[in-house]
This record gives C-alpha cells, structure tokens and sequence, in this order.
C-alpha cells in the first residue's frame, strides 16, 4: 500500500510559528534534535519501570516482512490477561535495544500486547547486533516511505496476535517520538499516540514535521518533553499545541520543568518522580482509550 500524500496544515499562525522557529536555527539559537550527541539512551539504560512477575509471556525475537518485501527485527511480548489494548514501539536513533525490548515487557504485565520494531534491515541486515554497531550511516539513511511500510506491517501483526487487541497505539522516543507523531496521519485507526521528546517542528532526516501536518492528525495525542531539553525548546513545544488545537486533536502535552532529554531512564534517579509520573500517565491514557478490562499497576 502506497504511503499517503501529506497537505501542508494552513491553521491560524502555524505557518508564522514555523518561520519563527526556522529563523531561530539559522541564527544558531535553537538546535533541533537532541541537546546531547549519540543514541538518545546509553547501551546500559534500561526502562524505569518495576516488573510484574507472571504479568507476561516471555518475549520474543521475531522477524516481520514490510509491504514492500523487506524482511526486519521486531520484538513481541503478550501478556498473560489482555486489556484488549496493543502499542508499537518505535525506538530511538540506535533501533532495536534491549532499552526497547524491555518496555515491551513491562507493557505486557500490565495487560498490553507490545511491540517494538527496527529500522534498520535494509541497510544493516537482520541479526543480533553487538554494543559497537555503528548506528547512524543506517539512522541517516533511514526514509519516511520505507517506516511507513513498516510501521503498516508491525500494526498488521499486532492486530493479528491473539487475543486480538481492539485498540493501537504507538509510543516513540526522539527520533521515535516524532515517528510516533507522523504515525496518527496513516489512516491506521490508531487509538492514540505517545510521543516521548518526540521533535515536533523544523526538518529532521526525511520525516515529515508533525506541526505542519497536525490537520492529519487522526487519533489523541499524550506527549512527554523534559524542560531542560535545549534540542526541544518551549516554542516547539507550544507550535506544536497550537496546531494541534486548531486541527481539534485530542491531545495533553506534559512538561517535566527540570528534566532533560532521555530522562525515562532507571539510571536517572533524579528524575524517578517525572518518570513514574509519565508511566501512570501512559497507562492511564491507554485505559481511558481503550474498552477492556482494567490495566495493571495503572
């Protein structure tokens, strides 16, 4: 299936906000992206989250093919006692990690079928990889075309698995988050979208800008920034709202004052009460969209 053509949003001051912004990068001002170099987490970061014994089946490493024939990695987690409720995970800048695979777990305990896909099979091949696989020639080679082609055959799989899961979501982390985002305008009747520090306006790769494309937007939307994020500043954030607004989404942008990018991490104690804070949210988020019984630890 061909991907979907995007239209420019033309609401209210969309188009100023993003002259604003573009202006701003090119004085050197505001940098889009991460305000630190490398993987958004380190090879040790792990999800901040408790597990639940006996609250999933043991994950596994599977293989899916996209629609247009290309084969990639996935990692897929049932739960014991489903909500009905099932979340793609699209990882960060490095791909499929065990950061990723983990989250899919703690998403099954909590009755969530999850998950979480690569990007990276058509230039770096299927198989394990070491800590040394040297990510970004495959993360810059990387095409809206072709994740759409994936993010379609992951969303296919999840909703073949059984129990079969009567509500999809999405939830990314930077590179993934903006993914996230770009994944409510495919027409794949998603039940919401979580971007975590998700990039929301100026260029970045060949995704397309979730701002200028907010009027496509087709399911709520919970997104999770740190503010003392320096590659996400509080004009992108606010274009981004003032979009989503005028396009009618459903959505809640959620602001940890003092936190940086990257701070969902069981290494950044600091920040344990934003983290716990944005996990009961998503939980909350997924329950209120999605008819099933109720989630666990929620």
């Amino acid at each position: 299936m061909a991907g979907r053509a995007l239209r420019p949003a033309t609401h209210g001051d969309i188009a100023g906000d993003l002259e604003d912004l573009g202006r701003e990068v090119a004085l050197g001002r505001l940098r889009p992206g991460r305000s630190v170099p490398g993987m958004c987490y380190d090879l040790d970061s792990r999800p901040p989250i408790e597990p639940i014994a006996g609250g999933a089946h043991d994950g596994e490493s599977i293989t899916l093919q996209s629609e247009d024939g290309a084969r990639f990695m996935a990692y897929l987690a049932r739960p014991v006692q489903s909500t009905g409720a099932g979340m793609l995970i699209l990882p960060d800048v490095r791909g499929l990690h065990p950061f990723f695979e983990e989250l899919a777990l703690r998403f099954a305990e909590r009755g969530v079928a999850a998950l979480a896909i690569d990007y990276f099979c058509r230039t770096a091949g299927v198989g394990q990889r070491g800590d040394a696989f040297e990510y970004k020639p495959h993360a810059d080679a990387i095409r809206w075309a072709t994740l759409q082609a994936d993010i379609r055959a992951g969303v296919a799989h999840l909703r073949s698995i059984e129990p079969r899961p009567r509500s999809i979501f999405t939830t990314g982390f930077c590179v993934g988050g903006r993914i996230s985002s770009m994944s409510a305008t495919l027409g794949l009747g998603l039940a919401g979208v979580i971007p975590f520090y998700g990039w929301p306006a100026t260029p970045s790769r060949d995704i397309p800008i979730p701002v200028e494309v907010a009027d496509q937007i087709e399911c709520a939307v919970l997104a999770f920034y740190g503010g003392a994020d320096q590659g996400i500043p509080p004009e992108a954030r606010e274009a981004y709202d003032r979009a989503l607004e005028a396009a009618g989404v459903e959505h809640e942008s959620v602001v940890f004052p003092d936190a940086p990018h990257s701070f969902f991490d069981r290494k950044a104690d600091q920040f344990a009460e934003a983290s716990a804070d944005a996990w009961d949210r998503t939980l909350a988020f997924i329950r209120n969209h999605t008819a099933g019984v109720p989630i666990a630890g929620a």
